[in-house]
């Protein structure tokens, strides 16, 4: 008994200042006395161990703030954007922080550890190693077969941003769908978190012509309203849209209409170089439920050819369902003098790039390269797209070499990023701050637990590590945090090419990160 209340001593100490003087007078009564040490009993350790610690526990949620429905604090944000120091975005310096620069944006740390053994991650079945460099640690894991005969990675303090690791770093690789990360920072950096792609029905007061305009929002459904986008929000309804305009119809008294459609928004080629191909929609201005034709909401799909015309088609017939009805609707463009009749909106950007990450959708994923585009003066196409979210990331300071983009998504083979980029992507988004790129760092797949890592780390670091995952034919990628033993939040990437067993490849990776999750090395 007395080796237990040794082992639990040193952690309550720790925590007096943050909990308060309960926990101090708690951890002298567990202190073994020579005048009481045979009178204290098992039950008194048990109790007292699970008093201090509901005792700490309240302390630190009462320092830590509010939270919201989604589990973050709700002042977070405007204490980050209070920080005066930017911190964590140095990538590559040698040294430590200071003491006094914020710290970046926390991800989920180990929260059980072996009484008298090292910290460990959360869901290991092991012990954790002891500190070792991490060269001896992840040099073996990824020379694996199943990565290929060509891999690199990275691995960086977030709060400091020096690089603790590194091989072919700097070089060029096709990153499949860890694209979406760059995707994500650019476009949020472009727009801002709070902003909200808009369709509307506007009538032409010259020709009384009804023109449904495309805003390039990828979440416009015609399904029944669900709640999904989180925050109290549902996803832009058709339906609803459709019901506002045949209110405002009618109150002018017009029951049948001429309908039209508008997509001018964007440019150039819809479809993406790849061809058909169920794992994206042609990319359109207006599109409803990104083109599938069944009732699914993420993952591949069969699409429809013409998103636009599709949509159109759902629109006239819900307006036939409130009354109204319209000529089969065909292209056409808004002029400046089309009266707005109704709108919906999309949830905030910071919740669609969330679903991008969580659910790799390559859909949102091209709708944002495309709004990024337009933000920054370009052309709402692929090649608008790419050029855009290149010069943003050039803006934000961040290192380039050897990156190439060709899409949002990263289904083009032609795509290159670096280990360095991925990383220094991740250090930028957990820049204090930077509090509006936050949402690149919570829409990162949980291991064991959401989007396509759900089916992962099962047997491992589940609900430690948080990342992005990338497949293509031969090209296997993963890049994320994770928190380490010793309380380090850590960016890493990892990028494989020539690899001939995705599933092997794909679990070469995730035993890398696990080791990573587990290792308090140096």
């Amino acid at each position: 008994m007395e080796r237990i209340a040794n082992a639990v001593r040193p952690r309550l100490a720790r925590a007096r200042a943050a909990a308060g003087p309960g926990v101090a007078r708690l951890t002298r009564a567990l202190r073994p006395g020579p005048a009481r040490r045979q009178a204290v009993r098992t039950w008194q350790y048990t109790a007292g161990a699970a008093t201090a610690g509901l005792a700490l526990a309240a302390g630190v949620v009462t320092a830590a703030g509010p939270w919201d429905a989604d589990g973050q604090r709700t002042a977070e944000r405007d204490r980050a954007a209070a920080l005066e120091q930017p911190g964590g975005a140095d990538h590559g310096r040698s040294g430590t922080a200071s003491t006094t620069a914020p710290r970046p944006a926390p991800s989920a740390a180990p929260v059980l550890a072996a009484l008298d053994g090292p910290a460990g991650a959360l869901g290991t079945k092991k012990a954790m190693p002891g500190p070792k460099p991490l060269s001896d640690l992840l040099g073996p894991l990824l020379d694996a077969s199943a990565l290929g005969g060509d891999h690199a990675a990275a691995v960086v303090d977030v709060a400091t941003g020096h690089r603790l690791y590194g091989t072919d770093s700097g070089k060029g690789f096709t990153p499949a769908s860890t694209t979406k990360i760059a995707t994500a920072v650019a476009a949020l950096s472009a727009l801002g978190p709070d902003h909200r792609l808009t369709t509307r029905a506007a009538l032409e007061p010259d020709t009384g012509e009804l023109v449904l305009v495309g805003g390039g929002d990828p979440t416009l459904t015609a399904h029944p309203a669900t709640g999904e986008a989180g925050n109290g929000e549902d996803w832009a309804s058709l339906t609803a849209l459709a019901a506002d305009t045949a209110k405002a119809l009618r109150k002018r008294g017009i029951h049948k209409i001429t309908l039209s459609y508008d997509t001018t928004l964007y440019t150039g080629p819809a479809l993406h170089p790849i061809g058909v191909n169920d794992n994206l929609a042609p990319v359109s201005a207006l599109t409803v439920d990104e083109g599938r034709t069944d009732d699914s909401a993420s993952g591949p799909a069969h699409r429809v050819t013409d998103p636009a015309k599709d949509a159109a088609g759902k629109f006239a017939a819900l307006l036939k369902d409130a009354g109204i009805t319209t000529t089969p609707p065909g292209p056409s463009k808004a002029s400046t003098r089309a009266q707005t009749l109704a709108t919906v909106s999309s949830p905030p950007l910071s919740a669609l790039v969330e679903r991008m990450l969580t659910n790799s959708d390559n859909d949102i994923a091209e709708h944002l390269a495309r709004q990024t585009a337009l933000a920054s003066g370009e052309p709402g196409s692929f090649d608008g797209g790419a050029k855009a979210v290149s010069a943003r990331l050039t803006k934000l300071g961040l290192p380039m070499s050897g990156a190439a983009f060709h899409d949002g998504s990263g289904l083009d083979r032609d795509d290159r990023l670096t280990a360095d980029l991925l990383t220094a992507l991740l250090v930028t988004a957990g820049d204090p701050g930077r509090p509006g790129l936050r949402p690149v760092l919570t829409g990162l797949p949980v291991a064991g637990f959401t989007g396509t890592l759900t089916h992962r780390y099962t047997d491992g670091a589940a609900g430690v590590i948080r990342a992005k995952t990338g497949t293509l034919t031969g090209v296997n990628a993963l890049a994320g945090t994770v928190v380490d033993t010793d309380g380090r939040l850590l960016a890493f990437a990892f990028l494989a090419s020539g690899t001939t067993d995705p599933l092997e490849a794909q679990s070469a990776l995730d035993r890398t990160a696990t080791a990573l999750a587990g290792c308090g090395c140096r």
